[in-house]
């Protein structure tokens, strides 16, 4: 498998893998997809098998974080071990269990030592029709529920923190030349995909303010994990379908073993596009149009 890692702590520009199989003559790309499958120390071998098919039913594997229990570099070896038969490219956002242990750089080090591209760190082009961006995303709720960056220190520096990740995610897309884009996340955009899960905890499941560069950069399909309980499928505003990708809703919820494979057709007229903004423009940061009210 070539290797997409980009340099640690480095800008990179998005890593382009080329083209693959012809574009596979049917002009599709298929994209498999999971997160939430938690592995321990003694996991080996546990989805191997089910890894490897990935090979001949997928064109590229995505991982929507929560890959280990509790972070740790023996947890994170495991992973690699169950990935080690997999030959199309792997790209990989970390998950809140990832980050337990407080060694994320540990778990970084043995994915990037594996091939695997962390999107948190760069976008990744699959060819000139197919690019991927993502990041962690974080929590703070939904809609009129949202919290907002308003009273002690610690609740502005929480807001922040999905702020961030907003950013990131804008910046990442915005550096994509394909026409198509896929957004890989860990916590959920839309509340639609943890309905389902305790009404009490929406708030520690995802954030809504992630939707803005998703719908205004016009994304073909969004994965991503965390509510195990939820739903498998929802949509944001502007129709982009989302995926909720946890292993336990890909089994319940579609009968696969572990991933869960989705296609995209290429329209007959694409091609690379320039996506920077028109000399002159200002574009507002993702803090500036989200705004700062009060609860």
């Amino acid at each position: 498998m070539t290797d997409a890692r980009s340099d640690k702590g480095r800008a990179s520009e998005p890593v382009a893998f080329g083209r693959r199989r012809e574009d596979r003559q049917g002009r599709s790309v298929r994209i498999a997809a999971v997160g939430d499958f938690h592995c321990g120390e003694n996991d080996g071998g546990m989805y191997r098998e089910a890894f490897a098919r990935a090979n001949d039913e997928a064109d590229i594997l995505l991982l929507a974080g929560d890959l280990t229990r509790r972070g740790t570099p023996a947890e994170i070896a495991v992973v690699c071990g169950e990935l080690m038969d997999v030959r199309i490219p792997i790209l990989a956002v970390l998950g809140n269990h990832d980050h337990e242990s407080g060694q994320p750089e540990k778990v970084n080090d043995a994915l990037r030592a594996r091939g695997v591209h962390l999107l948190d760190e760069a976008p990744f082009e699959l060819n000139e029709h197919v690019g991927f961006a993502g990041v962690k995303g974080f929590m703070g709720g939904f809609g009129r529920y949202t919290l907002t960056a308003f009273g002690e220190g610690e609740t502005k520096a929480f807001v922040n923190t999905t702020l961030d990740e907003v950013q990131k995610l804008e910046y990442s897309l915005r550096r994509l030349s394909t026409p198509t884009r896929v957004v890989l996340l860990h916590y959920a955009p839309i509340m639609d995909t943890v309905m389902g899960e305790p009404e009490q905890i929406f708030p520690f499941l995802g954030n809504d303010r992630l939707l803005e560069p998703i719908d205004r950069f016009g994304a073909a399909v969004v994965f991503h994990g965390h509510a195990h309980h939820g739903t498998f499928s929802g949509k944001t505003p502007a129709g982009v379908p989302v995926f909720n990708v946890s292993m336990v809703r890909v089994r319940e919820d579609t009968g696969a073993e572990l991933y869960y494979v989705h296609e995209i057709e290429i329209p007959e007229n694409s091609g690379r596009a320039e996506q920077e903004p028109e000399p002159g423009v200002e574009t507002p940061t993702a803090a500036e149009r989200a705004g700062a009210g009060s609860a």
